[in-house]
């Protein structure tokens, strides 16, 4: 019987081949470039002729997060556009932490993932349909240290000047599903939330802050190994021009309100992250951010606030960190968004998990939450 084939020189492909014996391999992450971070893998398997695959991935108690491999299910797809999940097992004894995957493809063809991928090809298709729509502006905010494009999208007419921005953490693929979804709504003429809040705001979209690290097929980092959400302290050219041309241009524009999307290997939840422990916190100024979490707890059912990071300390924030950086700059009601790779465990789906059209949704959950924050804080 013929081995199978195992192939990742594609956009965000990642994984190091070890062995493979017929339906069976033995494979290892690959570290971001000029990193020790390793944690995403994107891969196909050729030649599987319908048999049940036993796919092996070693060594990952060294991986970025150990904490993100028990329970989770590897993401799968036979057509590259709906993606379900794979039952997998994790053995921390097994070679240095082991996670199982089996699965039988339909076919002779099927692709593995970390997360549904979400590719350069489909970031460009969104911003060329979102930059044709009525009443929306493409901005080149700058160019990457691979020389990609720095793509922002504005539109609205209002004063309140919101941010949304996602995949600083390039392996974090869900955050850009969520902006997929965000954009649907405020582009679409006929979407009733979307034209509500465009006539209270001016949203200023980077739908990818990362785009070398997703075609690189990083977790965390950029083409230097560089952890962009560690760099809006003092963001540079050299090491950061991505931060840096966001950064710029949220000076020129001013924040009132600012979302970073993000995913979380570990916590099977989704949960916001505030900018407690800033130099100029102040109870005011926190109270803008836990109203807008209540709001957005009351209205989405996949939305928590039991599960989450600790809060920093009086002085305690870390000022390198955008929603920190953001908060105390502009004197914003920042956060981060987190998704979880995993699933939801409040309302598990056993088919896909955590997904990309539960992004899409969740994102127009935050949308809906905005204008109620906006309407409340108006009356």
């Amino acid at each position: 019987m013929s081995n199978i084939i195992i192939d990742s020189r594609f956009d965000s492909g990642s994984i190091d081949v070890m062995t493979v014996h017929q339906a069976s391999a033995m494979l290892r992450l690959k570290p971001d470039n000029e990193s020790e971070f390793k944690q995403w893998f994107h891969f196909r398997v050729a030649n599987c002729g319908g048999r049940e695959l036993v796919l092996k991935i070693v060594g990952l108690n060294d991986s970025a997060y150990p904490a993100g491999w028990p329970d989770y299910n590897a993401c799968v797809s036979e057509d590259r556009d709906f993606w379900g999940r794979a039952p997998s097992t994790f053995d921390k004894d097994e070679e240095g932490g082991t996670l199982t995957i089996r699965y039988t493809p339909a076919s002779d063809l099927v692709w593995f993932a970390y997360f549904a991928p979400f590719s350069i090809d489909r970031h460009h298709d969104l911003i060329a349909e979102c930059a044709s729509s009525e009443g929306v502006e493409h901005r080149r905010l700058g160019e990457t240290l691979d020389g990609q494009p720095l793509d922002c999208l504005a539109m609205g007419e209002g004063e309140t000047q919101v941010w949304l921005y996602g995949r600083q953490h390039p392996g974090e693929s869900m955050a850009e599903w969520w902006m997929e979804g965000a954009l649907e709504v405020l582009c679409d003429p006929a979407d009733t939330l979307g034209r509500a809040l465009r006539q209270k705001c001016r949203f200023h979209v980077v739908p990818n802050c990362n785009p070398d690290g997703s075609a690189r097929g990083h977790l965390r980092t950029n083409a230097k190994g560089v952890n962009l959400n560690r760099e809006w302290e003092s963001p540079s050219a050299e090491r950061s021009p991505e931060v840096l041309a966001i950064r710029n241009a949220m000076d020129e524009t001013g924040v009132h309100f600012a979302m970073d999307v993000h995913g979380d290997e570990a916590i099977d939840a989704n949960f916001l992250a505030g900018y407690e422990g800033i130099p100029s916190w102040s109870d005011e100024h926190g109270e803008r951010f836990y109203r807008y979490q209540r709001i957005l707890d009351r209205r989405c059912p996949d939305f928590q606030t039991v599960k989450g990071y600790p809060k920093a300390g009086p002085g305690k924030a870390n000022m390198t960190v955008s929603t920190n950086q953001v908060a105390e700059r502009y004197a914003a009601t920042a956060m981060t968004l987190e998704m979880p790779f995993k699933d939801n465990s409040d309302y598990p789906d056993v088919v896909q998990g955590w997904s990309p059209a539960r992004c899409k949704l969740l994102a127009r959950d935050c949308l809906g939450a905005l204008l109620e924050w906006l309407e409340s804080e108006e009356g």
